[in-house]
């Protein structure tokens, strides 16, 4: 086997990057939708979940399930299984979300939430989403 090209072995340890900033160009999409949800005021839009409650289990912040959400949606992730496992594997969803691991039924919160509030930050989701997904 000389004369193939050969790959590493999977126990041999690499000096990868260890940032995820650095795997994630600054043209990409999820960059976008970064900054475009970091700007959202999310408490005068209606999601109740912005104040953390002062007892019981941390909860995860609704600006990162919003990421996970618009993610999910211009790459046409619909199920909450599928994304769990995107957020495992894919290098710039982790960059998105911070690292953040759920388990699938955490995401299913979201959706319940944004549905009802989708009249309020839809109008301002729209633009941006038709500029960022790919042409059919």
């Amino acid at each position: 086997m000389k004369r193939f090209i050969q790959g590493e072995h999977r126990t041999q340890s690499t000096l990868l990057p260890e940032i995820l900033d650095d795997y994630v160009t600054a043209e990409n999409p999820v960059r976008v939708i970064d900054v475009f949800v970091d700007n959202l005021d999310l408490k005068q839009l209606g999601f109740e979940s912005v104040t953390p409650a002062a007892t019981g289990r941390p909860s995860y912040h609704s600006a990162v399930m919003l990421k996970l959400y618009i993610y999910g949606y211009l790459n046409r992730v619909q199920s909450s299984r599928r994304l769990e496992r995107e957020a495992q594997r894919n290098i710039e969803l982790m960059w998105l979300i911070e690292r953040l691991a759920w388990a699938w039924n955490s995401s299913l919160r979201l959706p319940t939430e944004a549905t009802t509030r989708t009249p309020r930050y839809w109008p301002a989701i729209t633009p941006a989403s038709k500029q960022l997904s790919p042409k059919a």
